[in-house]
């Protein structure tokens, strides 16, 4: 137990009818049952199964004990009086106790009931046929899990109990029975004559006890008289054979269904006096062969090898008969005399009876357990019957929730459940490899070819920057222009203007633009200097970056030496 959790024995706020939590190591107040069951092998009918107070086998919290169901294959009954009797009128019923599978369940049930307060109750003769109102809690046989809630309905004119049962819950319940964690089952009854049920404190079934029980609370009106006989003339009939149909003259009935294929000759190869079976060659007599008692020892039979195409007596396969037709039957017509499918006539139900208020069910003044069960530790701790759901939640929270807490404290982490998983299937370590290393390969796959081709782009981009014009003479004629140019910005403007203007226009027309001896030789000297880009000096790289600035100098030199040549 963590040292941060305290656990203190719940106490009940608020009205109760009924509270126990075993934590005093004492069955106050319990009575064991010395019934016998009837109608059953007298070994087995007497309820003797064992009851003990215990902690829980894992993720046990000291001072925390429950009541446990200890023998297998043995009927169990204990029961105890509630502080007063339920009475079913206008507060709510809320029933709630917590249960664990220890040993998981192989079939057995985890029920309590809810004995009815009869003038004959007497908790040391409780057995399977005691009166009870409510059935309700977790069962389990075969592959077939239940929750049950069940309520037994007095008719009100006969006086008959029966039995109405709860649509079953829309979830999946194995988890509850096979995950040896402890849970809480709710029940609560409204006043309304509506239901919840509730496991972990999440509502698994709700309802209408009028329209969600089986059968349901009111019977119906009518009923099939059962005095009243099918008449010997009521013809059910909607087809006749038709009187009135002759069978054709060339109809014979004669000819057989399939006949010989005369077509079929005997393949080649075929052995007439081949067996289609012989003895094993390689079987042997058992050495514990006994002929006196098991009879002379042949060996088993196997296919004859030799029969590769066939063997025995050969005879031509059947085929079907295009000339059969069968037996000839007259057409089937509607019948004109069809009354239908008869069914008694319909008469009121002499017990038919509304209730629309079936909460108000026979009162209880005791809390029983009455199981048979293949599987032993089955925990069961923390019951309260009370009329608010608030203190229901209260209780939990202080009783169920600290279990909660501790086993959510004890659960194994991610890492350690994949460990353990290994040690019975060695072969999940190839699968937890491939699982890492699949997206780290993904990750490399996609992200290694962008970052070459941006690192290449970037190069590229800087190349371009750096192969500006770079010669030495071309720097110092770009200059001498740069300050000529602050000198005369008027007349530059306009050589810039006309200069764009040719340019513009020879765009548009589509020609190539012839090239003077003098942008040749520029051009030739640009090419140059990008070869010899390694032998410039830093100063030289700096002051063509600046004078190329964006993009714009080659083209700005090759214009202004155009002007001037002009």
């Amino acid at each position: 137990m963590r040292p941060w959790i305290k656990y203190k024995t719940p106490q009940p706020v608020g009205e109760v009818y009924f509270t126990e939590t075993f934590d005093s190591g004492r069955l106050a107040g319990w009575v064991l049952s010395k019934a016998k069951k009837d109608d059953i092998d007298a070994e087995i009918s007497i309820y003797d199964g064992r009851w003990e107070i215990e902690e829980l086998k894992e993720n046990r919290i000291p001072g925390d004990r429950g009541l446990v169901l200890k023998s297998r294959a043995k009927h169990h009954a204990i029961s105890a009086v509630l502080a007063k009797p339920f009475i079913f009128a206008d507060k709510p019923l809320v029933v709630q106790y917590e249960v664990n599978f220890q040993d998981g369940i192989d079939c057995g049930g985890a029920y309590i009931k809810l004995l009815a307060d009869t003038d004959g109750l007497n908790l040391e003769n409780f057995y399977d046929k005691t009166s009870y109102t409510i059935m309700f809690g977790p069962d389990k046989c075969g592959e077939d899990y239940k929750l049950h809630f069940i309520f037994r309905h007095k008719h009100p004119k006969t006086g008959v109990f029966e039995e109405k049962h709860a649509k079953p819950p829309d979830v999946d319940l194995k988890r509850f029975f096979t995950d040896r964690k402890t849970h809480l089952y709710t029940l609560v009854m409204n006043p309304d004559d509506t239901f919840e049920v509730l496991i972990d404190q999440i509502v698994v079934n709700k309802g209408s006890l009028l329209e969600d029980v089986v059968p349901p609370i009111n019977p119906p009106k009518e009923i099939e008289d059962p005095t009243d006989e099918k008449p010997d003339d009521w013809d059910e009939r909607a087809k006749i054979p038709d009187a009135s149909a002759v069978k054709p003259e060339d109809w014979d009935e004669s000819e057989p269904p399939q006949i010989v294929d005369s077509s079929a000759v005997k393949p080649d190869g075929w052995l007439d006096n081949e067996p289609e079976f012989i003895p094993d060659p390689n079987a042997e007599k058992p050495f514990d062969w006994n002929e006196d008692m098991d009879g002379e020892w042949e060996a088993p039979h196997i296919s004859n090898p030799a029969c590769r195409i066939g063997c025995g007596e050969w005879s031509p396969p059947m085929i079907d008969n295009p000339k059969y037709k069968g037996i000839w039957r007259p057409p089937m017509i509607d019948n004109p005399n069809y009354q239908g499918i008869w069914s008694p006539r319909k008469i009121p139900n002499p017990d038919y009876f509304e209730d629309n208020h079936p909460f108000l069910l026979t009162s209880f003044r005791a809390l029983g357990l009455e199981l048979w069960s293949m599987t032993s530790d089955i925990y069961f701790d923390n019951f309260i019957i009370c009329s608010e759901k608030e203190v229901a939640d209260r209780w939990a929270a202080d009783g169920w929730g600290m279990k909660i807490l501790i086993e959510n404290a004890n659960e194994p982490s991610i890492f350690k459940q994949l460990m353990s998983a290994t040690e019975q299937r060695p072969w999940l370590w190839f699968i937890y490899l491939l699982t890492a290393a699949l997206p780290i390969a993904l990750i490399g796959s996609f992200c290694w070819p962008r970052k070459v081709k941006k690192k290449y782009e970037d190069v590229a981009f800087e190349k371009l920057d750096i192969c500006k014009p770079q010669t030495k003479g071309a720097l110092e004629q770009e200059v001498k222009e740069e300050k000529a140019a602050l000198e005369k910005p008027v007349d530059l403007e306009e050589e810039k203007k006309q200069s764009d203007g040719e340019i513009v226009e020879k765009e548009e027309e589509g020609e190539p633009e012839e090239k003077s001896e003098e942008e040749i030789e520029i051009i030739e000297g640009q090419e140059e200097g990008n070869k010899s880009n390694k032998s410039g000096s830093e100063d030289e790289m700096k002051e063509a970056d600046e004078s190329t600035g964006s993009g714009d100098g080659p083209i700005k030199s090759v214009r202004k030496r155009r002007v001037r040549k002009e």
